[in-house]
């Protein structure tokens, strides 16, 4: 039974980006750590940032939805397509720098994120003088509940996609 404990534990470990570092690559995608190169990545593709509130050492909603949502085929595909991947992580156990913590406090404070996991999409326009940054928020995801089991990724996908089609660009335009 240790051993079976000690196999799901390092399986669940490797599934889990070590996001210590700038960015990350996991499964094919790239998940930043940095507001400011997210904003340049963001900026150059013209796609939204897709901003993941999480507590990646202690948080279990999260670690299931880096499981059944983030690691699949659909969920990659659409992230490459669509959107710039940040993780803001609130970890219990895994040190960070200051800088880092006080970034992620920061825009925990901006969006009002209470739990997690939370993610919010969208768009920066950074201040030059100021260096400060005004973001546009699109719409906000949690984990996808009433979804079917082994469907998790359908749902979120689906949530996504409507909360991509409130692009406050695009509602402009319409205008």
């Amino acid at each position: 039974m240790k051993n079976l404990i000690a196999l799901i534990s390092l399986s669940i470990a490797l599934l889990i980006p070590n996001f210590g570092a700038a960015e990350t690559e996991v499964e094919g995608l790239k998940w930043y750590t940095s507001l400011d190169e997210a904003h340049t990545v963001s900026q150059k593709s013209n796609k939204p940032i897709f901003g993941f509130f999480t507590g990646s050492d202690w948080c279990g909603w999260c670690i299931k939805l880096q499981k059944e949502v983030f690691a699949k085929a659909a969920f990659v595909t659409w992230a490459k397509e669509n959107v710039v991947l940040l993780e803001l992580d609130f970890p219990r156990r895994t040190p960070q720098s200051d800088e880092l913590k006080a970034q992620n406090q920061s825009l925990q404070q901006a969006f009002q994120v209470t739990g997690y996991p939370t993610i919010w999409v969208f768009t920066t326009v950074k201040d030059e003088a100021t260096q400060q940054y005004n973001l546009t928020a699109w719409g906000k995801l949690g984990y996808p509940a009433g979804a079917v089991a082994g469907k998790e990724e359908e749902k979120f996908l689906k949530d996504a996609e409507v909360v991509m089609a409130s692009n406050p660009k695009k509602a402009q335009k319409a205008n």
